[in-house]
This record gives C-alpha cells, sequence and structure tokens, in this order.
C-alpha cells in the first residue's frame, strides 16, 4: 500500500491544498545545509529509526520523527500529525527530510504531500550514503561523508 492510500485509509484529506500536483525537491547533503542556512524557518527532520537516529548519528540541530521503526517496521500512523505540530501547523513551511540513504524520505515526503505539505525537500544519500562495493555506508557520499555537522548521542 503506498503512503497516499494508507494516510487516505486513516481519514487525511489526501489532496493538496492549493489544488496543484506537488513535486518534491531532491538536494544533495551540500545543497540541503546551504537552504537550511538560507531558510532558517525550514523545519528539518531525521525520519530514520530511533536506534540509527541515537546510536549512528544525526545531523546537529535536526527534529526526530522516524517513519518507521523496529521491531515491526510499520508505518508510523503518528508521522503526518507530528511533522504537522513540528511546523506550527503550516503546510506552507519548507519541510526538509533525511534518512539513512535517501529512500524512506521519500516516502515520507510523499506522504507529506498528499495531505497538503506544498515545500517537501529530500536529501539524496541521506545521512549514511549509498552502499560501495564492499557493502559499507559513509565511503561514497552522504551528511557525513561531507563533513556536514552532525552528533551522536
Amino acid at each position: 500500500m503506498d503512503s497516499s492510500t494508507y494516510y487516505t485509509a486513516l481519514g487525511y484529506n489526501c489532496r493538496s491544498n492549493s489544488g496543484a500536483e506537488n513535486i518534491m525537491k531532491h538536494l544533495t547533503p551540500k545543497e540541503a545545509a546551504k537552504f537550511l542556512h538560507d531558510n532558517p524557518s525550514a523545519l528539518f527532520v531525521d525520519c530514520r529509526s530511533e536506534m540509527e537516529f541515537f546510536f549512528v548519528g544525526h545531523p546537529a540541530g535536526v527534529s526526530h520523527v522516524s517513519w518507521n521503526d523496529g521491531p515491526d517496521w510499520e508505518i508510523n500512523p503518528h508521522f503526518v500529525g507530528e511533522v504537522r505540530k513540528l511546523a506550527g501547523h503550516s503546510g506552507d513551511r519548507p519541510v526538509v527530510l533525511i534518512c539513512r540513504s535517501g529512500n524512506r524520505s521519500v516516502d515520507a515526503g510523499h506522504a507529506l504531500e498528499a495531505v497538503g505539505f506544498t515545500r517537501v525537500y529530500n536529501v539524496l544519500h541521506g545521512f549514511e550514503g549509498e552502499l560501495d562495493d564492499t557493502h559499507h555506508r559513509g565511503s561514497m557520499n552522504g551528511w557525513r561523508f561531507e563533513g556536514l555537522p552532525w552528533e551522536q548521542c
């Protein structure tokens, strides 16, 4: 089931506020860092699991709302509501999403667009980046690879 269908099943109105189709924009980690610097009102959300967020590390200053989490890895039915609350109930506030490698954040972004968020951005390659030829992350791309500010709990 795709995100829009899931959120429709939960009772959300999955139409854009403007009536126009939203198109998520994709930013490299460095572009995202510049965008966040240039747009201080933007909301930066890490949508990885709680374990990833705390133990692997996360961008400095990011808010955390899991898109899905263990042990069952089902989509968090409160994701949209939690992001809405952080955004001050404004669908026009820019929301920048990051996950491990840039995939979950796309699904999370589609869910936000489905309920009317109009300025959604995905961080390509995420926090850890893509797998290299030896199946390791962090050696080719990603927020941490680019040397951008991050912290670990």
